[in-house]
């Protein structure tokens, strides 16, 4: 009977899981806004969307960032232009 073999320091330890990265704001809610240009859903842009997936964590921590004030502008621009949410009077 063989020995157990135990991992070294210089062995990666299967049992642990790389860091996670950061995530997509993607909501599933894929439409692009012609007046602001921004995803409706995650208010990414096309190029912040399609170049998402090679950017690095610094990167996409900085689209994050952006993201609270381009919500509070693109609800703005939706009740001035008489968008609002579905079922809504006056926008």
């Amino acid at each position: 009977m063989r020995a157990p073999v135990y991992p070294t320091t210089s062995e990666p330890h299967l049992t642990t899981a790389p860091p996670a990265s950061v995530p997509s704001p993607c909501v599933s809610v894929c439409h692009m806004d012609a007046h602001s240009g921004w995803c409706e859903g995650c208010l990414r842009t096309i190029d912040e969307i399609a170049e998402w997936s090679v950017l690095d964590d610094r990167a996409k921590r900085a689209v994050w960032k952006l993201l609270p004030q381009r919500r509070l502008q693109f609800e703005l621009s939706r009740r001035v232009l008489g968008a609002g949410e579905p079922g809504a009077e006056g926008g």
